[in-house]
C-alpha cells in the first residue's frame, strides 16, 4: 500500500490522534467522551460537561504523543532516562498534592512529581483482591538503568522483533512503575516510539478492552512472580501471556487501518477503531448532510431525505446515543464524529 497518498496519510494520522489520546487517557478514569476529544485536539474546542483537568491532561497527553513522534524519527539517538521524564513532565505538567481519607477520618497527603522517579512506594489492589507491589523508590533508578541499557542493546542485536521489543519493554517497565501517577500512559506511548522506530504502525490499546489488556499483565505476572527485579528483568518466554496478547492486539489494529484506508463505500463509516456498516442508506445521507450543513433542520433533512421527521428523529437519537453526532445547545448545530469511507 506504500506510499500512502497524502488524503489517507492525513485521515490516518488524525484518526490515530483521537482515538490514542481518547484510549489511553480513559483507560486512566478521564472523563472525556470520543467526541469532546475530537473537538478538543482536532478544532481546540471545549464543549460539554467535565472537570477543567480531564481537558487539561488530554491536552498534554496529545503534547506528549507529538513530542515522542518527532523523537522517534531521530533513529540514531539511543532511548534515554532523560527523554522519559521528559515524557513524564509533558504528560504531569507540574507536581500536585493528592488527599486521602484514612478509615478513621484522618486526611493524609502525598506529592506526585512531574518528571521524576517516585520518592514513595506504589502497589495495585488487583482484581482478584490481593496487593501487588512495584518497584521501591530505592531500587527504580537501578532498574530504569537495566532497562533502558537492556532496550538499546536488543534493538542494535536484533535480537527481538520490533513487536517482541515493545511487548516486553511494556511489562518491563510496568512491573517497574517508575512514577507515582501517569506509569500506563507512558508505556503507551514508548510501544509506539519503539514501533514508530522501526517503521511499524502505531496502534491503540482500546479502553473497551481493558479488562484483556490487565488480565494478559498478570497473567504474566504470576509466570515471573511477585518480585519486582524479576519482572523488570523477564524473559520473552516468562511474559509470553502479555506478549501473545500485544502481537494479537497489533494484528488487529493494522488489519483496522489497512480496511480503514482501502474501503470506499458510502453506506460504512468508523468510529474509535469500529467498523460501523449501517442497515439502512439513510443513516449515511443524513451524516454526509450534517457534515456538509451543520445548521440544518429536521423538516430539511425529513425533505432532502424523503422520510418523515419522526423517522429522521428516530435515526438523529440512535446516532446520538451511540456517540457518533451531538447537537450543541448553544447555537444548535451538529457535530459528527464518526469518520466516513468515502
Amino acid at each position: 500500500m506504500q506510499p500512502l497518498s497524502d488524503r489517507d496519510r492525513d485521515r490516518l494520522s488524525r484518526k490515530f490522534t483521537v482515538e490514542f489520546n481518547y484510549n489511553s487517557n480513559h483507560i486512566e478514569g478521564n472523563t472525556l467522551t470520543y467526541g469532546q476529544t475530537e473537538l478538543l485536539l482536532l478544532f481546540g474546542k471545549v464543549v460539554g460537561e467535565a472537570e477543567m483537568k480531564d481537558f487539561e491532561e488530554m491536552k498534554a497527553s496529545n503534547v506528549g504523543l507529538k513530542m515522542m513522534q518527532e523523537q522517534s524519527t531521530i533513529k540514531d539517538t539511543p532511548l534515554t532516562q532523560t527523554f522519559i521524564r521528559q515524557l513524564h513532565q509533558v504528560l504531569l505538567r507540574e507536581d500536585y498534592t493528592v488527599y486521602r481519607t484514612l478509615p478513621d477520618g484522618t486526611v493524609t497527603s502525598y506529592v506526585i512529581h512531574a518528571g521524576r522517579y517516585k520518592t514513595r512506594p506504589n502497589s495495585v489492589i488487583t482484581r482478584y483482591g490481593d496487593r501487588f507491589e512495584y518497584a521501591s523508590p530505592e531500587e527504580t533508578t537501578a532498574l530504569m538503568t537495566d532497562l533502558v541499557d537492556w532496550y538499546n542493546q536488543a534493538e542494535a542485536s536484533g535480537e527481538y522483533s520490533p513487536i517482541e521489543l515493545a511487548a516486553l519493554f511494556h511489562y518491563r517497565y510496568i512491573r517497574i512503575h517508575p512514577f507515582e501517577d501517569g506509569n500506563g500512559r507512558i508505556a503507551r506511548l514508548l510501544v509506539n516510539y519503539i514501533l514508530a522506530r522501526h517503521d511499524y504502525p502505531m496502534v491503540v490499546v482500546r479502553s473497551r478492552k481493558k479488562k484483556d489488556y490487565l488480565e494478559a499483565l498478570h497473567q504474566s505476572d504470576l509466570v515471573v512472580g511477585p518480585v519486582p527485579s524479576d519482572g523488570s528483568h523477564a524473559s520473552l518466554r516468562e511474559a509470553r501471556n502479555f506478549v501473545n496478547w500485544f502481537k494479537k492486539m497489533v494484528t488487529e489494529e493494522v488489519k483496522n487501518d489497512i480496511d480503514f484506508v482501502q474501503t470506499r463505500d458510502e453506506n460504512v463509516w468508523w468510529y474509535d477503531g469500529q467498523r460501523i456498516a449501517f442497515r439502512s442508506a439513510n443513516s449515511g445521507r443524513i451524516l454526509n448532510i450534517l457534515m456538509s450543513e451543520p445548521g440544518v433542520t429536521i423538516a430539511s433533512l425529513a425533505k432532502t431525505i424523503g422520510i418523515n421527521t419522526s423517522a429522521i428523529q428516530k435515526h438523529l437519537k440512535s446516532m446520538t446515543d451511540k456517540g457518533y453526532i451531538a447537537r450543541r445547545e448553544k447555537d444548535g448545530q451538529w457535530d459528527v464524529f464518526i469518520i466516513p469511507s468515502i
